[in-house]
C-alpha cells in the first residue's frame, strides 16, 4: 500500500475542475453576502469615515453619490474584521454579563444632526468603565502592523478613536483614554496596542473639517456643476483601492474618481 501524497497532476486537475468551480462559487457567495450586509449599505457618515483624508470621497458620501457599478472589491479583509469583532464582543460580554465594567458594542451619538439621518453615530467596540478607556479593534496585515508599530495609527484611526470617546462622553461616561488594538491577520498572535489620552479637540477638529466640506458642497453645487468636483482634493494617504467611487480610467469626476494622482 502506498502512502504517497497525490501528484501534481491530480492537484492541477482539482484546480481546473470541480475544485475551481467550487472556489468561484464560494468567492461569489462571500462577496454578494458581504456587499449586502448592513454595514456595507450604510448611507450616513460614521465615525470611521469622518477622518478619511480624501475630501472628495467624503463629498461623494455626503451627497450619497452613486457608487461605481460593477466594481469587484474584495471584501475578505472586512469579513475577517467583522468575525473578529463578534468574537471579541462575545469574550467581554461573557466576562461581564451585567455590563458593570464593560460596555460592548455600545451605540453612541457623536453629534446630533438636524435630522436623525444626519446624526454622526456608531458602535464603540469596547468601553472599560474602570479605566475610562475606549477600545477599538483593528485586524491588520503584516506590513501594516509593522508600520503602525513604528509610526503610530495615522490620523484617520486617531480621529475615529477620539470620536468614540466623544460619543461616550455624550452618553454620560467619563472617558480618559483611547486605545486602538491592532490584531495581526497572520497566524501569530502578537498584537500592538496604541494608547493615548482622550483628546476631544481631535474629534472636534475633524467634525469642523467635515462641516467645511459640507459648506463647500453647498457653495459649489457639484451636482449641477460637475467641474466643482475637482475642488475637493484627494490625498496620498487615502485608501483608493477600497473606495467605492474609484474608476481608474475616469476623466469625469461625476462618474467616478481615478484615485489620487501624483503628477
Amino acid at each position: 500500500m502506498s502512502f504517497a501524497q497525490p501528484g501534481n497532476a491530480t492537484a492541477a486537475a482539482a484546480e481546473t475542475g470541480a475544485g475551481a468551480r467550487l472556489a468561484q462559487m464560494i468567492r461569489t457567495l462571500i462577496i454578494s453576502t458581504a456587499n449586502d450586509a448592513p454595514r456595507s449599505r450604510q448611507r450616513r457618515i460614521g465615525p470611521s469615515e469622518v477622518g478619511n483624508p480624501c475630501a472628495r470621497a467624503l463629498a461623494y458620501k455626503i451627497l450619497d453619490w452613486p457608487e461605481v457599478p460593477g466594481a469587484d472589491r474584495d471584501p475578505w479583509a472586512s469579513v475577517q474584521g467583522t468575525a473578529v469583532h463578534a468574537w471579541m464582543a462575545d469574550l467581554f460580554e461573557t466576562r461581564d454579563p451585567n455590563g458593570d465594567r464593560y460596555l460592548v458594542e455600545q451605540r453612541v451619538t457623536v453629534r446630533k444632526g438636524i435630522t436623525e439621518a444626519a446624526d454622526i453615530a456608531g458602535s464603540a467596540d469596547l468601553y472599560d468603565r474602570h479605566t475610562g478607556t475606549v477600545f477599538d479593534w483593528k485586524v491588520t496585515g503584516t506590513s501594516s502592523l509593522a508600520k503602525y508599530r513604528s509610526k503610530g495609527p495615522g490620523d484617520q484611526y486617531r480621529i475615529q478613536a477620539n470620536l468614540y470617546g466623544l460619543g461616550m462622553r455624550n452618553a454620560g461616561e467619563n472617558p480618559r483614554r483611547v486605545a486602538i488594538v491592532f490584531l495581526p491577520r497572520h497566524h501569530i498572535l502578537d498584537p500592538f496596542v496604541w494608547v493615548d489620552d482622550f483628546r476631544p479637540d481631535v474629534a472636534e477638529a475633524a467634525l469642523a473639517r467635515l462641516d467645511a466640506i459640507r459648506d463647500q458642497i453647498l457653495s459649489t453645487n457639484p451636482e449641477a456643476n460637475p467641474e466643482a468636483w475637482a475642488g475637493f482634493p484627494t490625498s496620498p494617504d487615502a485608501k483608493c483601492f477600497f473606495c467605492p467611487w474609484r474608476r481608474p480610467d475616469s476623466t469625469d469626476l461625476a462618474t467616478g474618481c481615478p484615485g489620487h494622482q501624483t503628477t
